[in-house]
């Protein structure tokens, strides 16, 4: 299993494979250049963004200035809203359904490393030799269809925001969060159900 297969199945690995240094290269050339654009540059922005994602659905909008890691693993769907200064670390895949409002300085984390130091600290390491020192390892992250993130919300590794939820601003989302939801707070936790619980097409 090469280092890419290993990333995308969630296990340890080396995040300075070339592979990965080749995506950041690419990806960190797409985002100067997307960055750069005027608000009305809206046909030059949205052909950056096709290069750059790994799907992107229709009526899409990305406020300036966005940041991502590799960009080839966000999908987006139809009516997605990205206002300013979010950032994807999309070491891992991160999809977005349609219709999702997505607020100023909005997180999105896949990419993690072991709690325990022992289990963090590779092997080899013994401070002295300048290579990378800990392991990493990436769970994706989902976004269903009907949600509204508000700001500064962070989203950590392998989580899934149920259609139709609200996160609050400010929260920060540790665990799934069921459809249909509004949920608030540090760790984020359901207060009450809304949309009358009816599924979100």
């Amino acid at each position: 299993m090469n280092e890419l297969e290993k990333c995308l199945a969630g296990q340890c690995y080396d995040c300075h494979d070339k592979v990965f240094l080749d995506f950041k290269r690419d990806a960190r050339r797409l985002l100067k250049e997307y960055n750069s654009l005027a608000y009305e540059q809206k046909e030059e922005k949205r052909n950056i963004l096709k290069r750059l994602f790994g799907q992107i659905g229709t009526n899409v909008s990305v406020g300036l200035p966005f940041c991502c890691d590799y960009g080839r693993n966000i999908y987006l769907g139809n009516n997605v809203s990205i206002n300013m200064n979010c950032t994807f670390v999309d070491c891992s895949q991160i999809v977005i359904g349609d219709n999702v409002l997505i607020a100023s300085n909005v997180q999105l984390y896949t990419a993690t490393h072991p709690v325990e130091l022992a289990e963090r600290l590779t092997p080899d390491w013994n401070g002295e030799t300048g290579e990378y020192f800990c392991r990493t390892y990436a769970l994706p992250i989902k976004i269903g269809n009907g949600c509204w993130l508000g700001g500064g919300v962070i989203v950590l590794p392998g989580v899934t925001i149920g259609d139709g939820s609200v996160i609050g601003a400010g929260s920060v989302v540790t665990k799934d969060i069921p459809e249909n939801s509004l949920a608030v707070g540090n760790p984020c936790r359901v207060i009450r159900k809304i949309n009358g619980g009816r599924d979100i097409v």
